[in-house]
């Protein structure tokens, strides 16, 4: 089975559909974090456990990565060469524009409906999520344009299939994905 390449904007989904899917069709999900954690391990870090990142260790680590925009190339290059393997369902700001591998989604959301879901999330108020996305969609933007000439969230060229996810949940998005990826064999 060809690799599944989800992408979006912050808060779109990405990561709940992606866990839907990948338990569907039984293949596994990796996201830019795990490989970011292969890393780190690679480096003699023991990372372990959702909040790592935010702990001493993980901080450090991180610190390291602003240092070098090769962590984020290095980063991508391993999705790259994951997506072209196979068999597995990928959540990557960049990748679909960096390779012709596998089946590439791209989930839509308006930046209410973003808000309103990472409201739900990360018990914030809403108002303060827009703020929050207002910053992330802008800061993605530049910096994927600026490591690659992407642009990301406005070029929807690469993608196989467009999911506007506004009023629908998480699980009728996954099965709108598998039912594209069955509908197109591999």
């Amino acid at each position: 089975m060809k690799a599944i390449v989800i992408s979006g904007m912050p808060a779109v989904g990405k990561t709940t559909v992606s866990k839907q899917v990948a338990a569907e069709l039984r293949i596994p999900m990796v996201g830019g974090g795990d490989v970011l954690k292969e890393m780190a391990v690679e480096e003699g870090y023991s990372p372990g456990g959702e909040d790592w990142w935010d702990r001493g260790e993980g901080m450090r680590f991180l610190q390291q990565r602003k240092k070098s925009p090769n962590f984020d190339k290095e980063v991508d290059a391993r999705l790259i060469q994951k997506t072209r393997t196979g068999g597995v369902v990928i959540t990557s700001y960049p990748v679909p524009w960096l390779t012709n591998d596998g089946f590439k989604v791209w989930l839509s959301g308006s930046v209410n409906s973003r808000a309103a879901r990472m409201a739900r999330r990360d018990g914030l108020a809403v108002s303060k999520c827009r703020e929050v996305l207002s910053i992330r969609d802008r800061e993605n933007y530049k910096l994927y344009k600026k490591i690659y000439g992407i642009e990301f969230g406005r070029d929807l060229n690469p993608f196989d299939l467009v999911v506007e996810t506004d009023g629908i949940d998480e699980e009728k998005v996954a099965q709108i994905v598998i039912q594209y990826v069955k509908s197109r064999g591999d």
